[in-house]
Formats: structure tokens, C-alpha cells, sequence
């Protein structure tokens, strides 16, 4: 397994990570943990959740992922063997997630309840890295083209930072990341980082595939000059980049066939661009959802990228691969590429893993 260093953080998180959105909807808690335990098993230590999942989030199931993964802990005990990340929810109707069930915000009040609450599901005391979902601010979220500015109230950043920073200071939260962030956005968490004397962003997880590649207009170079680590999500597209869609296809229990209002890949064009890579992969004796998976995890600006299934079918495919060789040819630009197979320095002091240095 290749390992790469999280942001200038001590963290070495392995150069892919479980995704964990379905569980507690589409995986039962069995299935979450199987996939846990072989993830380990493969050198994988790096794992993201959410407040707000499982996806589609409703007020039944809302913090299920979290609670699957508290409980792995709690029958295992085996918290230091993994780096764990997770996530407040950013502006949003889901007004369930809060006890006065008001609009959900980037509030100090709401960031603290949305904390602890993370914390109880999980039972731990600690969470490696905290981001925020999405921001606070209206903006052109989830591959939605063309920004708006609506006027309406926001929360400062500035605000932001310093809410994640009383939370460093107590040792609730080691680190603190972005996700689906703009670089205005990241621009701003570092100018009042510098500016106040707060701890620094480490991470940005933002959506990166073969359909998707909007992160490297403005996002990589400036992430990759303030040695802000890309987490990558979604690089399969909702699996549409596995080419089981193609045709009308729409194999039983999987996403886009339980939830057809997720259309964001599936357009007529973006249907074409699926149909033509995937006769490329085929062609090459490539298999589609291996080789888009392999497109993340080897660009130079990736440190780890994020990936999800109903069954361990996709981990083996994008772990085993990785294990075989590496991904990069040896070298990272920027960066200098170990391998091996290793964990992280945990709170008790666990030897550092191979890893990509910045």
C-alpha cells in the first residue's frame, strides 16, 4: 500500500480511502464492518463519514455511518489502528440534525452540538480530521455550472476557523479540512489562519473523476502550493465510470437504480463520454471501473482518494491493484513516494507508516 502525507500534518494516510455513505442505508452494519476488516487487512487506514450520512440523508437513519463505525470500535477496539474523518453538515434544510431543529448553519453553537454529537455516534474522543461539509455561503454546490451571488446572510470564515480551532485546543479534533470548497473559499480559511494565528486547513476533499475534472482549474495548483492535500470523492461517478448503466441498464440494489433522481453524470452527454471511455478500457483489456479509479489515485495532486460499494467487489478492485504496483511510477511531482505496509502516529505514539512526503 502507498502511503502520502496529510497536508504538513505527522498523519501518513494511506492513497486510498473507504468511503462510507452507504452504510446504515445500502450496507447493513455487517457488511460495513467486513469491509472495515478487509480494508485493514490491505493496508488501507484512512476512512471518511459524515454527520449527515447515510446517503439519501433523512431523518430516520441520519448518523447511521457514524454509529456503524462506533460500534466497529466498541467490539474491536482497534480506534489507533485507523485515521478517522468526518464532517459537519454546511448550510441545509435538514433541520433534524439539530436538537432546535432551526436551518442547519456553520454556527459556533451548531458546529458544537454537530461535534458532539459525532463524537457520542463514534465513541471515541477524538476525531483525526474535522471538515467542513460544504460552506456556509450560498454557491454553486455538487457540478451545479455558473455562481450566483443571492445576498442572503452568511457566516464569516473567519468564524469557522476559530470554532475548528477551540476544537483542536481541547483535543477533540487533531485536524481540520474543507470539503466541496472554491478557492476563494480555501483562500480565506488560510488568510485568517495567517492572519489570526489559528490552525491551518490541512485537507480539501472535493469531487474528482474522468467526468468530473473541475478541480484542476484553479483548485490543484493552489492546493498544491499551500501543500493542502486533495481527498478526492466520487472518482467512480456515481459508478457510472463502470459502464453498468450503459444501455439502460439498471442492476438490482445499486444506486442510480434505487435513486434515479441522481442525474448529475447521467445526461446525454455525459452518458456518450461513459459509453466512449468505456469501449477505451475495454480495447486495452482494462477493466473500466479499476483503471477510473487508478486516473484518481495517480494524479500528482491526490493524496488519497475516496472510494464506496455495496460489497467489497470495488475495494478489492482499487486495493489490489494499488498493492500490485505502484500507481505513479515511483514519483509524485513535488513529492517523494515510500511504500510498505504501515499505519500512522496515533495518540499512543504508533510508528509512522511509509508515506508520500511533501
Amino acid at each position: 500500500m502507498e502511503y502520502r502525507r496529510l497536508g504538513e500534518t505527522d498523519l501518513d494516510v494511506s492513497a486510498l480511502c473507504i468511503g462510507t455513505m452507504t452504510w446504515g442505508r445500502q450496507n447493513t452494519e455487517s457488511d460495513a464492518h467486513q469491509q472495515i476488516d478487509y480494508a485493514l487487512d490491505q493496508g488501507v487506514n484512512f476512512f471518511d463519514t459524515a454527520e449527515m450520512y447515510p446517503v439519501p440523508p433523512s431523518a430516520e437513519i441520519q448518523g447511521n455511518s457514524e454509529a456503524i463505525i462506533g460500534n466497529w470500535f466498541e467490539k474491536s477496539g482497534g480506534r489507533d489502528k485507523l485515521i478517522l474523518a468526518t464532517k459537519v453538515t454546511g448550510r441545509s434544510k435538514m433541520v433534524w440534525t439539530r436538537d432546535n431543529a432551526e436551518e442547519v448553519r456553520l454556527t459556533p453553537a451548531q458546529m458544537r452540538e454537530a461535534l458532539e454529537k459525532s463524537l457520542k455516534r463514534l465513541k471515541t474522543d477524538y476525531i483525526d480530521l474535522y471538515q467542513t461539509h460544504w460552506p456556509d455561503r450560498p454557491i454553486n454546490l455538487f457540478s451545479t455550472l455558473g455562481y450566483s451571488h443571492d445576498g442572503r446572510e452568511e457566516e464569516d470564515i473567519a468564524t469557522t476557523l476559530e470554532t475548528l480551532s477551540e476544537f483542536v485546543k481541547e483535543g477533540k479534533v487533531r485536524h481540520i479540512g474543507v470539503s466541496n470548497e472554491t478557492p476563494w473559499g480555501l483562500s480565506q480559511y488560510l488568510n485568517a489562519s495567517k492572519e489570526r494565528n489559528l490552525p491551518r486547513i490541512v485537507s480539501i476533499q472535493n469531487a474528482y473523476n474522468l467526468l468530473n475534472r473541475t478541480f484542476e482549474t484553479g483548485l490543484s495548483e493552489y492546493q498544491h502550493r499551500e501543500k493542502i492535500s486533495l481527498l478526492a470523492y466520487s472518482p467512480l461517478a456515481f459508478g457510472t465510470l463502470s459502464g453498468k448503466y450503459l444501455g439502460g441498464k439498471e442492476p438490482e440494489g445499486a444506486r442510480l437504480t434505487l435513486y434515479k433522481y441522481f442525474t448529475r453524470y447521467t445526461k446525454p452527454r455525459g452518458i456518450k463520454v461513459t459509453r466512449k471511455y468505456v469501449e477505451l478500457a475495454k480495447r486495452h483489456g482494462l477493466d473500466p471501473a479499476q483503471m477510473a479509479i487508478q486516473f484518481v489515485t495517480s494524479r500528482w495532486f491526490t493524496t488519497s482518494n475516496i472510494i464506496g460499494a455495496r460489497t467489497n467487489a470495488i475495494y478489492q478492485s482499487g486495493i489490489v491493484r494499488l498493492r500490485n504496483g505502484p500507481v505513479t511510477g515511483g514519483r509524485h511531482r513535488g513529492m517523494s513516494v515510500r511504500r510498505g505496509k504501515g499505519r500512522h502516529r496515533g495518540p499512543g505514539g504508533r510508528k509512522k507508516a511509509p508515506c508520500v512526503r511533501w
